[in-house]
């Protein structure tokens, strides 16, 4: 598996699979188990953007040997972001009443562990999106997009990011599903988007007057986000100074982030 996957959107599900080549009668011998024990192998996923976990697959060993077991993952790219973590383990089937004090005896005790870890985004997160037809919802019929947030500042961002676009708006709606290989169309109208992303972001950070460089955000949560978008926009400004400039003179602020978003210059 490589280290990452640069070209992941939420549009990308993923299968993951992997051949696990298990020593039964080893490893029910170096923990204390007696030959008929019933094991394990599980495989389970941690998505560190969206902060969502699951069970993968689980395949059940129960005879002697040495035994080769495949496991395979389905993973829905709208349940996935940041680092995707895949743990496999060998565990102890059932609980054992009859088990010595130094073996395992809890159904689930891990006999062996190994973790992978892929990341799909770099400090640049990326938002889930939705194509929906905004006059069923509050928005404006002839709104392009809207970009929701919801939650708090600890909150895992890509649970609290939600970027709408207007099915009714052809050009936008376009311009997303051809982003792979966008027109020059459209490369200004994903500029418009991204910028208008960012501004939202930053208002909605600077409008917090608990948020600042020296909060501690988990990571992955929204508060992180906002610091590292904020850190790549005005680099070596504090957040003191920042807020300051946009509170005193909005339209001069206004200007400074359509040039640190560099809006239209891959156009």
């Amino acid at each position: 598996m490589p280290e990452a996957l640069p070209d992941w959107d939420y549009r990308m599900d993923l299968h993951v699979r992997r051949v696990v080549r298990v020593d039964l009668d080893r490893a029910r011998s170096q923990s204390s188990l007696p030959p008929g024990a019933a094991l394990s192998l599980a495989a389970a996923w941690t998505a560190t953007g969206s902060n969502l976990s699951g069970p993968g697959h689980h395949v059940r060993l129960s005879q002697g040997g040495v035994h080769e077991a495949e496991l395979s993952v389905r993973l829905r790219g709208s349940d996935l972001g940041g680092l995707l973590l895949l743990d496999t383990a060998l565990v102890l089937s059932e609980r054992r009443a009859d088990a010595r004090p130094s073996s395992p005896r809890r159904a689930g005790s891990v006999l062996w562990s190994d973790r992978e870890s892929l990341r799909l985004q770099g400090d640049a997160p990326q938002f889930p999106m939705a194509v929906i037809d905004f006059s069923l919802t509050s928005f404006p019929d002839a709104a392009a997009w809207h970009l929701q947030i919801s939650g708090g500042m600890e909150s895992a961002a890509m649970g609290a990011l939600l970027l709408l676009v207007n099915a009714r708006n052809t050009v936008t709606a376009g311009a997303f599903e051809r982003a792979a290989k966008p027109t020059p169309v459209d490369r200004v109208v994903l500029s418009a988007v991204h910028a208008d992303a960012a501004r939202v972001m930053v208002e909605h950070a600077l409008a917090n007057d608990d948020f600042d460089e020296d909060a501690d955000f988990p990571d992955g949560s929204l508060g992180a986000t906002m610091l590292s978008l904020i850190d790549q926009l005005f680099p070596a400004q504090s957040i003191t100074d920042i807020r300051l400039r946009q509170r005193q003179s909005p339209s001069l602020f206004a200007s400074d982030l359509q040039a640190a978003v560099k809006l239209f210059e891959a156009s």
